[in-house]
């Protein structure tokens, strides 16, 4: 919400030397999101008067049309002479008034005004556009042209308003009454202690029966309906000065008078309208639920199919609205049109003005699958106080009469469902509990009013909620407005007192040196939001009954393309390298720790905790057995060089077997002994995985999988070639682990050394002769060492040579020649019964 100072000033009267950031500062104590603070016309300097076209003479021979003008700018220039000036802009005509900025002036940007020789003519000056002032577009792309009143020689900078202040506000979806200028007013008068000017205490006229016809078939979508009806407007009138730069400062476009002043009363006031031509209402006005593909184009031209959930603003012809987003194109306020012929202006004359409320949720529904939002519907998503649709009709009204010379007929339309007003119970020191400190009843109850609530009682508060805050439905509600107003900074600043001897839990222990360790490995860590779409997972080659596709899906996602909570770390890892891919880096490692969701076979209901007391331990675990199960994961992703070549030497493509690797140096970080076995798994090429597996409760459990992916996922989610990746339950691995870390004992005695080849069947996994080796040479083997692979016509088809090297020490002696030799003979000799390995040459 864009707040211009200047008429935040017509509703509360600032003190006279307040500053856009002092009352920024003053609006944040109060808990709005003040996000800048916006000088217009910052270095703006005149002369910059209002001019009168006196004549206009058409270069020629130049490659875009230029025109050389006399503009009589009165006594601004000190001569009182015609100013000559060039401009190429061709909408303005002989006559027309327009600003004019003279020489010396400086213009936003440091842009100073001076004569100058152009087109082969001296141009004293510049006609200036909106944008040039910096007012923004007006619609009409070129110069501004004022309405004939203005006298020539004015001061343009005062008539134009270019200089103010605008607050940009960020309203949260509590703060929907703040959405405009009567809600920013309440919160900046509470915020200075003065008094409010609300805009919308009118007097309006009483419902009667001869108003325009409406009829609403569902009360639930729309509680209120009111109509009014403005007759014999003037199709040529404009929107003033003062009108038009007021939306444009709140960053609306100014478009029409009748459209403007719907516009700006909703800014004014919160409450969206929409004027209807008359002329092309068939019959009563209804309000119903869509029919399932009903069609109906909008304003902006785009013909929509409906759903049977959508409200819709009808006549006898069908829909001519889609309520509380955007109207049709069929009942549209037309433009006025002058007939070359006869002269006459044809335009509409006469409205129809809708302000009503309807239901927040149904309007949130539609906007969000249309993908329609609007300025109406970001209003009604957040909640319009009902109470204001008949104000805002009438200063709609009153604006159409007073601008547009109409009429405003004595018929009142106003409809409303049976309603009655929210109170809410509350303790009087509730306040105090809740942010430990002593406010006191006499404070609670004068904030509460403050924000306009009604208050009753002594010890226990009977509060009654004004209509604007729909927000407010439950004491902590009540709490954190009085919080707020006495000032979050008040707040008293209370560290928990932490038990000695307590410090991270073996877990966070854990997390923490997986992420060392996978930095050090030259992995960098990427933090993805834990959100995805169920259609990542036919990208990820997952079968049809596999338990990652049952997700665990938001009531309110942040993104209706990722509406689910993640069962998997790689869709947001892969789309991080996929990014940094396409922006020129190639050589690529990622990492990432976090929770995934598991769906619970029965979902669970989660109780409300309370807030003014610790929360039982039964309480606690009810809450957690709503949950979903969220175990905690890590994943790397590879791609591009894994080393870099240079002088020492060529290095070498990431690929499956560093992603391996990484999955060996978590297990390290664990104390767990992990297995690395060929696999099949999802996204994984099938000829190039491995099978992560861990002994849990004496059984072999697969806790993940690494290697390189699958040619048809890297195609499908647009990854580089030969991309690797690697996951795996780091909660499973650390329940397989031995708990700390021990450091190793380094022994004072030589180690001795061991190399066997031993030929096996090509079909037989590494890991398996590497794990028969280890058992057979028995506690004298130090480490085993994979150092060579060799398929050929030597060893014979179908067979492969796996070349070890086995290094033996004793902890309390030198080994003999004979003691190395016996285990490394027990371990070929185990590997041989295991695995059919026979010595390469024996």
């Amino acid at each position: 919400m864009r707040v211009p100072l200047s008429w935040l000033r017509e509703y509360v009267d600032l003190p006279a030397g307040e500053t856009g950031r002092d009352v920024a500062a003053k609006l944040v104590d109060a808990g709005l999101e003040v996000e800048t603070v916006e000088q217009l016309g910052g270095g703006l300097k005149g002369p910059l008067v209002v001019g009168q076209v006196l004549s206009i003479e058409e270069l020629e021979g130049f490659r875009k049309p230029i025109r050389f003008c006399t503009v009589d700018v009165g006594s601004a220039n000190g001569t009182g002479e015609p100013q000559e000036i060039v401009c190429g802009a061709r909408n303005f005509s002989v006559g027309d008034k327009v600003v004019v900025v003279l020489p010396g002036a400086v213009l936003p940007g440091d842009f100073a005004i001076a004569s100058r020789k152009t087109y082969g003519r001296t141009s004293h000056g510049m006609i200036c556009s909106g944008d040039e002032l910096g007012m923004g577009d007006d619609g009409t792309h070129g110069i501004i042209v004022l309405p004939p009143e203005h006298e020539v020689g004015t001061d343009a900078i005062k008539l134009l308003e270019l200089v103010d202040e605008v607050l940009d506000i960020d309203i949260t979806p509590d703060r929907g009454y703040c959405m405009s200028m009567r809600g920013v007013a309440r919160e900046a008068a509470t915020a200075y202690g003065l008094p409010l000017r609300d805009p919308a205490l009118l007097d309006v006229p009483a419902p009667n029966s001869y108003g325009y016809a409406v009829k609403i078939d569902d009360p639930q979508g729309c509680d209120r309906f009111t109509a009014r009806t403005v007759t014999g407007l003037d199709p040529e009138a404009r929107s003033p000065i003062w009108l038009t730069r007021r939306l444009q400062k709140a960053g609306m476009r100014p478009i029409s008078l009748a459209v403007d002043i719907t516009n700006y009363v909703m800014l004014e006031l919160g409450q969206p309208l929409h004027a209807y031509d008359r002329s092309r209402i068939d019959g009563a006005i209804g309000v119903r639920r869509a029919e399932q593909g009903e069609k109906f184009t909008t304003l902006d031209g785009v013909k929509r199919t409906l759903d049977a959930e959508d409200l819709v603003i009808t006549d006898n012809s069908g829909p001519i609205g889609l309520a509380g987003v955007m109207g049709g194109a069929n009942t549209e306020i037309a433009d006025s049109v002058t007939d070359p012929t006869t002269g006459a202006v044809t335009g509409t004359t006469d409205v129809v003005v809708e302000a009503a409320h309807f239901d927040s949720v149904s309007i949130s529904r539609t906007a969000r699958r249309l993908k329609l939002s609007s300025e109406a519907s970001k209003r009604f998503e957040r909640g319009v106080d009902p109470q204001a649709a008949a104000a805002a009709a009438q200063r709609t009204v009153d604006l159409l009469v007073l601008l547009a010379g109409g009429t405003a007929e004595a018929g009142v339309t106003e409809l409303t469902a049976p309603g009655a007003p929210r109170t809410i119970a509350m303790s009087a020191d509730h306040p105090d509990r809740v942010a430990g400190m002593d406010y006191g009843r006499e404070t609670v109850v004068r904030r509460l009013q403050e924000v306009g609530c009604d208050v009753y009682g002594q010890d226990e508060l009977v509060v009654t909620t004004p209509s604007w805050r729909p927000d407010l439905a439950e004491p902590n509600d009540l709490a954190e407005e009085v919080i707020r107003l006495e000032g979050y900074g008040n707040l008293p600043s209370t560290l928990p007192q932490v038990p000695s001897g307590r410090g991270l839990t073996a877990r966070q222990q854990l997390h923490r040196r997986v992420g060392r360790a996978l930095a050090g490995a030259g992995y960098v860590e990427a933090l993805s939001y834990p959100f995805l779409g169920e259609g990542v997972f036919d990208q990820l080659q997952l079968p049809a009954h596999d338990a990652a596709r049952q997700v665990v899906k938001l009531v309110n996602p942040i993104s209706d393309e990722e509406p689910a909570l993640r069962t998997t770390l790689l869709p947001g890892l892969l789309g991080a390298l996929r990014r940094n891919d396409s922006r020129g880096g190639h050589d690529l490692a990622l990492f990432e720790t976090g929770s995934v969701f598991r769906a619970a076979a029965q979902p669970g209901v989660a109780v409300r905790l309370p807030v003014d007391r610790r929360p039982t331990d039964e309480e606690i675990a009810t809450l957690d057995a709503a949950l979903p199960a969220q175990p905690r994961y890590a994943a790397v992703v590879l791609a591009g060089a894994r080393e870099q070549a240079g002088w020492w030497g060529k290095g070498r493509p990431a690929d499956w077997a560093d992603a391996v690797q990484a999955a060996r140096s978590l297990a390290v970080e664990a104390g767990a002994e992990l297995v690395v076995r060929q696999g099949q798994y999802g996204p994984w090429h099938p000829g190039r995985c491995a099978e992560l597996l861990v002994t849990l409760d004496g059984v072999e459990t697969v806790i993940g999988h690494a290697g390189e992916l699958h040619p048809r996922v890297v195609k499908a989610m647009g990854l580089p070639a030969r991309t690797s990746a690697m996951e795996l339950d780091l909660d499973r691995l650390a329940a397989a682990g031995g708990g700390a870390l021990q450091a190793p004992r380094i022994s004072s005695f030589p180690v001795a050394t061991q190399d066997v080849a031993l030929i096996v069947d090509a079909s037989v996994p590494a890991a398996s002769v590497e794990a028969a080796l280890r058992k057979g040479a028995g506690e004298l083997l130090e480490s085993l060492r994979l150092f060579d692979v060799f398929e050929g016509e030597q060893v014979g088809e179908g067979k492969k040579s796996l070349a070890y090297a086995l290094r033996f020490r004793a902890t309390d002696r030198t080994l003999t020649a004979e003691e190395s030799t016996a285990a490394r003979d027990a371990a070929v000799a185990l590997a041989g019964e295991r695995t059919g390995a026979v010595l390469r040459g024996a």
